[in-house]
């Protein structure tokens, strides 16, 4: 496949990851002296030693997601080493175990299971795909860990065993559709998507948006493929026949890199038609190459080149970590959110146990955010700002929208479930 070549320039960037860790790991920090006795922050039999904890990391770095994963994997590292290097949580150094999921959705739940009950890792980093996340839910709630989830998603979840870092709908779906239809005058849409829980159910939130609350708007077409999927040109003729004002596209992994490259060929030009995603960040534009994608239009709460304090430090920071070429999407910020807000909420907790972390996770404010100030909510999403960003040859969005407001997180819209 046409991404494959990214993915040993990634092992090793990964590689380099790790051995910064290990360097800010030997860093000697203050905090060691007044650190709490171990008996009193781990009641529950987790990897914590007077010293160190350990946590898991939990992603595809194998199979057709390895290309929006990787990044994932190379931020919650990052994070963990900035955080290593500023003392550690509760006194004691990270530790982490990866493992990879390859794109396989029971192997996430073997995986997870090995974390948890093996490893007995005092939080877990990782999944993509809603696929993934529902495959180890079971696991984190009969085991009673704790998942930092980093993907915008679906919606239509809530559990004590997950913060969700990323996006639910109505952060990004209808909030993209509406933004769609009012500036672009908008009326017919065209739905795609990879064959599994994720994009249907967010083109079925996304159908009854456009149908039951965007005036004169309707679907005109629905299509789903299999993870991995290359052949797209009878679509692709579908869609042309049809003519609509929107093509929304929720296709997602290695599939994109032949979804944007046939559509290119097939003579689409995005700088005329309008394709809104809600699933191609700039990591994957590096494998469908930014003259392919060029035009479309991204409903994210982050792009790299928010021009902030806090996301310039990221992306310096990013680079110097795995070299100047890296790009960072919407998940690679979201995974990167993790770490951070689970060292905040352990701090505030005065504990590493699960139900500890579980109740003081609410009202945690991440000041430091590259997106810019986060804060978890009840329901244990996050407030985030919803923005819409246009694809530029380079590879990179420009910033073409941005709500005023941190858009408060609720995972069980009304009339859209």
């Amino acid at each position: 496949m046409a991404d494959d070549t990214r993915y040993p320039l990634h092992r090793r960037r990964l590689m380099q990851g790790m051995a910064g860790a290990s360097a800010a790991a030997l860093l000697p920090w203050s905090a060691r002296a007044q650190a709490p006795a171990t008996a009193a922050i781990n009641t529950t039999g987790l990897a914590v030693t007077d010293s160190t904890v350990t946590v898991g990391i939990l992603h595809s770095i194998t199979g057709t997601m390895a290309i929006s994963e990787t990044g994932s994997v190379e931020a919650e590292k990052l994070a963990i080493s900035e955080i290593n290097a500023q003392g550690g949580v509760l006194g004691r150094q990270i530790k982490s175990i990866q493992e990879d999921g390859a794109s396989d959705w029971p192997n996430f739940a073997e995986k997870a299971k090995k974390l948890l009950v093996g490893d007995k890792c005092a939080a877990v980093f990782g999944c993509w795909t809603s696929a993934s996340r529902k495959a180890v839910l079971p696991v984190f709630e009969q085991y009673n860990g704790m998942l930092y989830y980093p993907t915008f998603y679906e919606g239509l979840e809530q559990s004590k065993n997950v913060i969700y870092t990323g996006q639910e709908a109505t952060q990004q779906i209808l909030a993209g559709l509406d933004w769609v239809n009012k500036t672009r005058g908008s009326k017919t849409f065209y739905l795609l998507g990879s064959d599994y829980i994720w994009p249907r159910t967010s083109n079925k939130i996304a159908r009854k948006h456009i149908e039951g609350h965007l005036a004169g708007c309707k679907v005109v077409g629905e299509d789903y493929f299999p993870l991995g999927h290359t052949q797209f040109n009878s679509v692709i003729n579908k869609i042309k026949l049809s003519k609509p004002d929107v093509i929304y596209a929720i296709i997602v992994g290695g599939s994109n890199v032949a979804f944007y490259k046939q559509l290119k060929a097939a003579g689409v030009d995005l700088n005329k038609q309008t394709l809104l995603t809600i699933s191609v960040t700039e990591d994957e534009i590096g494998g469908i190459g930014g003259d392919n994608i060029a035009g479309a239009f991204a409903c994210m709460k982050y792009f790299q080149s928010l021009d902030n304090p806090n996301n310039k430090a990221f992306v310096a920071d990013f680079d110097k970590m795995y070299g100047d070429k890296s790009v960072i999407g919407d998940v690679t910020q979201a995974a990167y959110l993790g770490p951070w807000l689970w060292k905040l909420t352990a701090e505030k907790a005065g504990s590493f146990d699960v139900d500890k972390i579980a109740a003081a996770s609410p009202g945690v404010e991440f000041k430091g955010a590259p997106e810019g100030y986060v804060r978890i909510h009840e329901n244990h999403h996050l407030w985030s700002k919803t923005r819409v960003g246009k694809a530029l040859a380079n590879g990179q969005y420009e910033l073409v929208y941005e709500t005023a407001e941190l858009v408060q997180p609720d995972p069980f819209p009304k009339g859209y479930q």
